[in-house]
């Protein structure tokens, strides 16, 4: 089962989700066929997973199942790694996993980020990265898991932050990394280490390159902490990059379809998909429900 696969099946599992009016329901058919999948498929999985398809429709029922997806990937890659690891119940102002060493005295927080290639500039905020150092709470690390390729290419206030509230700018690549190459935590090996890099650099870096982008020096970092060769780096990061080309051409492909079909739209289909891409039924009954509430009359 491919990335493609996982797609199709979101958009089945939200027609289910409408059809019995429970997103819960929805969120546990994808983690358990998540949580089931072979690890080759699931390294598929984690090497797509930071890029939301175009397809996919901004701020709906699709996007939603897909973050849930994202969360349910990025615990797996915990638990691969040699974690215990759990979904966050609870929503709004939390990290999305908690997880814990089985061997070693620490437990982390955890955020998994997604964006669409068509995206253009991201600000600080996109990044939440002071917002998971409150969210660390009692927790000895935080850990923001993003896209390599999305983290801003040379200087940005995050990189800053990140250094000066110790989180960690992790990313789908790093885990697809230690996955495939069998890296697991155990009692000779503690990865600790891999999530307080921002402290590390803290004590290592000059001022005027508080802004710079580190993850360079991060990549180094890894794969000393880990025994690998340092060539295993170059051939993720070449490997990420043809991934991310790949994918590019195929949500061209998607939107260069949709413009296609759209020239073609009859006069009247053109008005129906105007009104319903700009909700018009769904804001007008939201203001007759409001006035309702309050003890009117719709209009």
């Amino acid at each position: 089962m491919n990335f493609a696969d996982i797609i199709n099946l979101v958009f089945k599992y939200v027609k289910a989700y409408e059809r019995n009016n429970t997103f819960q329901l929805a969120s546990e058919e994808t983690e358990n066929l998540v949580v089931a999948l072979p690890k080759s498929d699931f390294l598929n999985l984690v090497e797509q997973m930071g890029i939301i398809p175009e397809k996919i429709v901004h701020d709906s029922k699709e996007e939603k199942l897909f973050t849930k997806v994202a969360e349910i990937v990025l615990a797996r890659c915990f638990r691969e790694i040699g974690l215990k690891a759990t979904l966050y119940s609870t929503r709004g102002n939390t990290a999305d996993i908690y997880a814990q060493s089985v061997y070693h005295n620490y437990s982390l927080v955890a955020d998994a980020k997604t964006f669409r290639l068509s995206r253009t500039a991201k600000n600080q905020k996109d990044f939440k990265v002071e917002s998971m150092a409150i969210w660390r709470k009692d927790n000895d690390y935080a850990v923001l898991c993003c896209p390599y390729f999305q983290y801003p290419k040379s200087k940005s206030t995050i990189f800053k932050q990140a250094i000066d509230v110790n989180v960690s700018l992790f990313t789908w690549e790093y885990f697809h990394l230690l996955i495939s190459h069998g890296i697991k935590e155990s009692l000779e090996v503690n990865l600790s280490k891999l999530w307080g890099y921002s402290r590390v650099l803290a004590q290592n870096i000059r001022y005027t390159s508080l802004n710079s982008n580190f993850l360079d020096r991060q990549n180094k970092f890894i794969v000393k902490a880990v025994n690998l060769p340092s060539l295993v780096i170059n051939q993720m990061l070449a490997r990420a990059k043809e991934s991310t080309i790949a994918r590019s051409k195929m949500e061209l492909a998607y939107l260069h379809g949709k413009l296609q079909e759209i020239e073609d739209y009859s006069r009247e289909q053109a008005i129906v998909e105007l009104i319903s891409a700009l909700k018009i039924n769904e804001k007008i009954n939201a203001i007759d429900a409001y006035i309702n509430r309050i003890g009117g009359a719709p209009i």
